[in-house]
């Protein structure tokens, strides 16, 4: 709670640069919700204390500022480490990287674009793009572009709501729920289906 109220303090003091830092920052620190912070650019605007645009071109300032710090840490960690530490891990084997790696070289800049748009892989989906070296001018471009759809949707959605804004956080609340889910049943699925096939072998 101290957190929010933190990050909310921000918007409310700086207006624009407070919601693009406040923003920075939630790529770097997941645990800072971008669900309040964009709502309450889009009611700040509403007021008039800062701009429309101001809140939505700031905000995506602040994400990809942040998205690149991610990248520079995939950049950092590096294929080579990456793959040192995957096959330490049980249950992971280095085909699964090669198969990984092989994807994001086809798929990559629309991952990053839709990544953008998906709670919680919002930010992490800066890290592989590091790791593979995207090209930088393709990873700020998709970023760019996923984190412009997704800050506009969120501020327009505050400014509409009016006093009423927090109700935008109760239904990204439920979304984000939902890719938990999906992410530990996928999760679930495949260390069985591994563990099987491991069983099977022996």
């Amino acid at each position: 709670m101290a957190l929010t109220d933190f990050v909310t303090g921000l918007v409310e003091r700086l207006g624009g640069p407070g919601a693009g830092l406040a923003v920075a920052l939630e790529n770097l620190f997941p645990p800072i919700p971008s669900e309040v912070i964009l709502p309450l650019a889009g009611f700040t605007a509403g007021q008039g204390r800062m701009s429309l645009i101001g809140a939505i071109v700031w905000t995506t300032i602040g994400s990809v500022a942040g998205a690149i710090a991610l990248y520079y840490a995939g950049v950092l960690l590096g294929r080579e480490r990456l793959r040192a530490t995957a096959a330490r891990l049980p249950l992971i084997k280095l085909s699964d990287i090669d198969r990984t790696e092989a994807w994001f070289t086809r798929h990559g800049p629309k991952t990053v674009l839709l990544g953008r748009m998906i709670p919680i892989f919002r930010s992490l989906i800066s890290i592989p793009a590091g790791v593979e070296r995207m090209p930088l001018g393709t990873f700020l471009l998709c970023t760019t572009i996923g984190s412009l759809i997704w800050n506009t949707t969120f501020i327009l959605a505050g400014y509409a709501l009016g006093a009423n804004w927090h109700i935008v956080e109760t239904y990204a609340s439920v979304f984000q729920k939902l890719v938990i889910v999906l992410c530990v049943t996928a999760a679930v699925a495949f260390i069985a289906v591994r563990l099987t096939r491991h069983h099977r072998v022996r």
